[in-house]
């Protein structure tokens, strides 16, 4: 949308509900979006900045640039070049969503080379590179974004077009800079306050932690218990996939099939894929009854070695070892559980194996399993159960408090684009006169440059003759 001629930004700010010398603009208007390379080219030995995807910090505009490359060795590959004070917007899904937005800053030699699933905007002045950043990272607008991305689902991207095309309330460029200082006070305040929640957070998962270890060590107490081997006290097997190749081993299938990145929640309720009554027959895939304890033996991050029980009937893939307790040790298996959860990072440990370490099931079948007396066993199991209540009580606490800060963030972001969060003031420069006052010098450095074009480019008239014909040899001059 225009924004209208000089002096006219106050009748289009009211019209469009907009405070006093506010315009409404494209991002295509304000920015060039992804330009052609930086605006002086470094040398091939000059260091820049090399920024990946990963050196953008999610939801909080922080980059890293603490990279540096020598530039004539990365200027032929395949990346997005940018310089100081331009946004980067991650175009690709996830990390679009997840808010990798950020301003350029601190980059080496005021250039970098960066990942290609980056749009790069360079404010023509008109707009603070500040101020366009928290402008994108609010929800709402990555939300808006979301729905226009193209191409194939896990590699969606928003398009170009749709960016530059995007609208945006531009205050008067003095405003903005209050705005910005004002921004960054009360945000400061907001991330000291999700510094603490995410410490108290880690002190409670140290807690829990703590707490099982505590109740199944082997302390002087523990040295006279009982200790036997889950071989010894359980049928322990791995489940299997079915052949992916064969639909009518999934297709309509209903019966639950577990894999290792539902270990871990402490119990299995659901499943999220189903195989066929097939499968179960003609494949080695096993079905477990509930109250089956399942060890992941691998799987992606933190899974490996975490523990869950089955609540409802289902198969597992070969991720899972299933552990069937036998029946005179049914008594046991929660605090089997107890002590496989407390020995986490221990069973992790044992995990073998290169670029994806596993357990085996024979180390499984290994592990030692202290057991005190029903009695003694009793008493743990309901103090633990009970501490772990009061600590979920305060991670319930520190959650509720998280999403407070996220709340109160968006309306801080929210009063900031719409005039709310600090005060007008009158004298300022209306934005639409500064706009106006760049597209004039826009389009005179156009027009500049084409005189030049033409300049270079037209040939000197062709000399002039008396329109006699010269004779061959003849020493008549032409006319300078």
């Amino acid at each position: 949308m225009e924004p209208g001629g000089s002096g006219s930004g106050g009748d289009v700010a009211d019209a469009e509900g907009l405070p006093a010398g506010w315009v409404r603009v494209t991002i295509g208007e304000l920015c060039d979006v992804n330009p052609r390379g930086f605006d002086e080219e470094p040398g091939d030995d000059e260091l820049i900045s090399q920024v990946p995807m990963a050196s953008v910090e999610a939801e909080t505009g922080r980059i890293d640039a603490s990279t540096q490359v020598r530039y004539g060795d990365f200027k032929k590959k395949s990346l997005t070049s940018f310089q100081e004070d331009d946004v980067l917007f991650a175009k690709i899904t996830p990390c679009m969503e997840n808010g990798k937005i950020a301003k350029a800053r601190g980059l080496a030699g005021g250039r970098a080379l960066g990942s290609t699933e980056f749009h790069v905007l360079r404010s023509r002045g008109a707009v603070l590179p500040e101020y366009l950043m928290h402008f994108l990272l609010q929800r709402h607008v990555r939300r808006a974004a979301e729905h226009h991305m193209t191409g194939a689902v896990g590699q969606r991207r928003v398009p170009r077009p749709y960016l530059a095309e995007l609208e945006i309330p531009v205050p008067p460029l003095a405003e903005q800079h209050r705005i910005i200082a004002k921004l960054d006070e009360q945000l400061a305040n907001i991330e000291t306050g999700e510094v603490s929640l995410a410490d108290a957070s880690s002190r409670v998962v140290d807690f829990v932690t703590s707490l099982l270890a505590k109740a199944t060590d082997s302390s002087a107490e523990a040295s006279n218990w009982e200790t036997k081997t889950i071989a010894e006290m359980a049928t322990v097997s791995s489940g299997a996939t079915p052949l992916k190749g064969r639909s009518d081993y999934y297709d309509g299938g209903t019966v639950p099939w577990i894999t290792s990145s539902l270990l871990n929640a402490p119990f299995v309720d659901r499943a999220e894929k189903f195989i066929t009554d097939r499968a179960v027959a003609e494949t080695a895939v096993k079905e477990y009854p509930p109250g089956t304890l399942l060890l992941a033996m691998y799987g992606e991050g933190r899974t490996r070695g975490k523990c869950s029980e089955l609540r409802i009937r289902a198969t597992t893939n070969q991720a899972c070892a299933g552990i069937q307790l036998a029946a005179d040790y049914q008594c046991r298996k929660d605090w089997v559980k107890l002590v496989l959860e407390s020995r986490y990072e221990e069973n992790r440990a044992l995990a073998s194996g290169g670029v994806q370490p596993n357990l085996s099931l024979g180390l499984i079948k290994n592990i030692q399993i202290p057991l005190p007396p029903l009695t003694r066993q009793k008493e743990i199991l309901e103090q633990v159960a009970q501490r772990r209540t009061d600590a979920g009580k305060m991670s319930d606490v520190i959650e509720s408090v998280k999403i407070q800060a996220t709340e109160l963030r968006n309306a801080l972001l929210h009063a900031a684009f719409t005039g709310a969060l600090i005060s007008q003031d009158p004298v300022d420069e209306p934005a639409s006169v500064l706009l106006d006052r760049i597209r004039a010098e826009q389009t005179a450095a156009v027009k500049q440059t084409k005189r030049k074009r033409v300049s270079r480019t037209t040939s000197p008239a062709a000399p002039q003759t008396s329109g006699r014909p010269v004779p061959s040899g003849s020493q008549e001059a032409l006319p300078l």
